[in-house]
């Protein structure tokens, strides 16, 4: 790193699913607590953070020689229960905005921890606090993990994107492949729709994963340059936030400019 130039800004919980997650975890923590957490993760004193199904780990540097080992243990959700939610709100297609990179806020409350008592935790350090320095950094790591990959939460509750489209699939297509009880005549079952028994199809059908879907038009770009319409104070300072050293950011800017011009070609 050149002399005089800052490290980037590390963020978390800055989107709706890391800040419930965030918000969950944080539930009775003390001021103290929260602000030396907040050093940790912006030091990196959180390491072999490890996200598996209901479980976190990691290790944390803390005032001591050796590290401290974090657990966070999860109540978990039910993949079937989840969908049928879903399906209960008419919000199946936030599966497919999830696939996106997207984060759906009616599928984000029914994944997400709502209370404290949704997340165990346990923690090496002499502190019997529920949540002491070391968990709330890794708390904060997880969420900034849930900021940059939403499917992240899935993984943390337990569950997944492909587990959550099976369940949606399950019941959906026909056996022989007819039409007659909903299904279309390749087999899917529109979103919606309801078999000769009255009941709902699952919206997926034999498509979980959208193969035969068609991908909607490419949106026309506006006739503006938007970075004409942006203050330029605000955004050269965005830039430098993200670690643009200043004698840069008129470069940064004109890669940004020329990127735009290169999209703005694709209509």
């Amino acid at each position: 790193m050149s002399r005089g130039r800052r490290a980037p800004v590390r963020s978390y919980g800055v989107t709706g699913w890391g800040r419930a997650f965030l918000d969950a975890v944080e539930g009775g923590a003390e001021h103290r607590q929260v602000t030396g957490a907040r050093r940790y993760f912006r030091d990196r004193h959180v390491d072999a953070l490890s996200i598996t199904r209901g479980v976190v780990t990691a290790s944390v540097r803390g005032s001591q020689l050796d590290p401290f080992d974090v657990r966070l243990e999860m109540r978990t959700v039910d993949a079937e229960t989840v969908v049928g939610l879903l399906v209960s709100q008419g919000a199946t297609d936030d599966l497919l905005d999830l696939a996106r990179g997207a984060q759906p806020p009616t599928l984000g409350g029914f994944v997400a921890p709502t209370e404290s008592a949704d997340v165990v935790s346990d923690c090496t350090c002499p502190d019997e606090r529920p949540r002491c320095t070391h968990v709330l950094a890794v708390a904060f790591e997880v969420a900034a993990e849930i900021d940059r990959h939403p499917a992240t939460l899935l993984t943390v509750m337990g569950t997944d994107l492909p587990e959550l489209l099976a369940a949606a699939s399950g019941d959906g297509a026909s056996g022989d492949g007819a039409s007659g009880d909903g299904a279309s005549g390749d087999g899917v079952v529109p979103a919606g729709s309801t078999g000769s028994d009255g009941e709902d199809r699952a919206p997926f059908g034999d498509d979980p994963f959208g193969d035969r879907l068609v991908a909607p038009p490419v949106p026309s770009f506006p006739a503006v340059d938007p970075l004409d319409d942006l203050d330029p104070t605000t955004l050269r300072h965005a830039l430098r936030a993200t670690g643009v050293a200043t004698t840069e950011v008129t470069e940064a800017l004109d890669e940004l400019a020329a990127v735009y011009e290169v999209l703005t070609r694709r209509r």
